[in-house]
């Protein structure tokens, strides 16, 4: 006899949407968003000031890069645990707590910056406390949208395209301040920007999911690993971006500015860091709209467009031009990290998420570090401009692994395959084929 519907297997997966009449824009995503989006506009800032603070400080492209290696690795190397106590209590408490100590920091670095010369090691020293704050603070920011916000695609759009008007008025802030006043007072900035975040995050109410504390941390650790490396669309992803963090990311502040500032001075370096803001708007803005069935394959195409960020920073062309280059580079990455943000968001337990996301970030900034502190002696082997254009034929074979990758071009969208099991259940009630069995039903 042929096999019930009634006997068909559960659907995978969430609704194809969010609950009918659900707001995004709710007391707890208006904070939340808040936070982000100030946080974010400070970070922005840091970057330009940081590169501006330590070429004027005789420090030099090797600065540059050993200043950011230091924040990028501290980060990278604590971001596991911060995923890991995230877990183990509430990400609530120790992002409010990162805030705190971030502001210090950067408060501590403007002050230096008003009375005197800071050492090498004293910004190196601020950097390693900002990266291990920013560790915990990170796993929160991916975990949380989903408490905070019904349809997590919509808010990761929001959020990438308030990251992108971050991105572009940030940069655009900080070469300006830095030309007309001092670098110490883009720091002030910075650091009242995390005071106002962890205010903002402070205010939030949210239901406190009860914490696993029934296994220890390494266990915790191996579960996450396991987690992770389960998913092998995930892991891929990782090692595609740890060439793109030695090669491209890593190299590509320290040595953009050095080329930009030497051919068109300070502020142009910050008014192309806006221009890849903007592109991250638009980007951002069109992800909303815009979900393919497939988000990584989607998102793989996009990633073609930004290899013209390196590409622009080798030719510094003229700055419209290469404001031009930025921002069809922030496009791609936008769109990119939409697709990437909600498909970890979606495909990841919610009782594990904030342990997969510190494996996932750590894994995939590990490698910038590695590329920011090689910049400097790289840079006096082979020069920068060519070490720039090497990075834009990387980052586009980059973009070409994401899309031929099988694992990363066939992962299917979470609500797209709810949508297609419910097709197949109606063929199996109208013809008798259970969705597991392959075949015709048996006699």
């Amino acid at each position: 006899m042929t096999s019930s519907p009634a006997s068909a297997p559960p659907l995978p997966g969430p609704p194809p949407g969010p609950p009918p009449g659900a707001r995004l824009w709710t007391r707890n995503f208006g904070l939340f968003f808040t936070a982000r989006v100030v946080s974010m506009l400070g970070d922005t800032m840091m970057p330009v000031a940081l590169a501006v603070a330590m070429i004027s400080l005789g420090y030099g492209v090797s600065g540059i890069g050993y200043a950011l290696g230091a924040w990028m690795g501290s980060f990278a190397l604590f971001v596991v645990f911060g995923g890991v106590i995230a877990d183990r209590f509430h990400p609530l408490p120790q992002m409010i707590g990162a805030d705190a100590v971030r502001c210090a920091a950067q408060g501590s670095l403007a002050v230096y910056l008003w009375l005197g010369h800071p050492t090498l090691w004293f910004v190196i020293g601020g950097s390693v406390l900002g990266g291990i704050a920013t560790a915990m603070f990170q796993p929160g920011t991916s975990s949380l949208v989903p408490q905070v916000s019904t349809d997590p695609t919509q808010a990761n759009g929001v959020l990438r395209v308030s990251q992108g008007v971050a991105t572009m008025a940030g940069p655009a802030v900080a070469g300006v301040l830095v030309a007309a006043t001092s670098t110490a007072w883009v720091f002030v900035i910075d650091a009242a920007t995390f005071a106002v975040s962890g205010v903002c995050l402070l205010a939030l109410r949210l239901p406190r999911l009860p914490p696993d504390r029934s296994q220890s941390t390494l266990t915790n650790l191996r579960e996450g690993w396991d987690e992770f490396r389960s998913r092998s669309w995930l892991w891929s992803v990782i090692l595609i971006w740890w060439v793109l963090g030695v090669f491209v990311w890593g190299p590509l502040t320290p040595l953009g500015a050095s080329s930009i500032i030497a051919e068109h001075g300070k502020a142009a370096f910050g008014y192309a860091e806006g221009a890849f803001g903007a592109g991250c708007v638009l980007g951002g803005l069109v992800a909303i709209r815009l979900r393919p069935a497939r988000p990584l394959l989607g998102g793989g195409f996009a990633m073609f467009l930004f290899p013209m960020m390196p590409l622009a920073a080798a030719l510094v062309p003229a700055v419209p031009l290469l404001m031009l280059g930025y921002a069809v580079s922030g496009v791609g990455w936008a769109f990119w990290g939409v697709q990437w943000s909600t498909t970890v968001q979606t495909q990841i337990p919610e009782d594990r998420l904030n342990r997969v996301t510190a494996y996932e970030v750590g894994g995939s900034i590990l490698a910038i570090p590695l590329g920011q502190v090689l910049s400097g002696p790289a840079s006096g082997l082979f020069g920068v401009r060519p070490l720039l254009l090497a990075g834009a034929a990387i980052s586009l074979g980059c973009a070409l692994a994401l899309v031929v990758v099988r694992p990363v071009r066939g992962l299917v969208r979470r609500d797209a395959k709810a949508v297609v099991a419910k097709a197949v259940v109606a063929k199996a009630c109208d013809t008798g084929v259970s969705p597991s069995a392959g075949g015709k039903g048996g006699s």
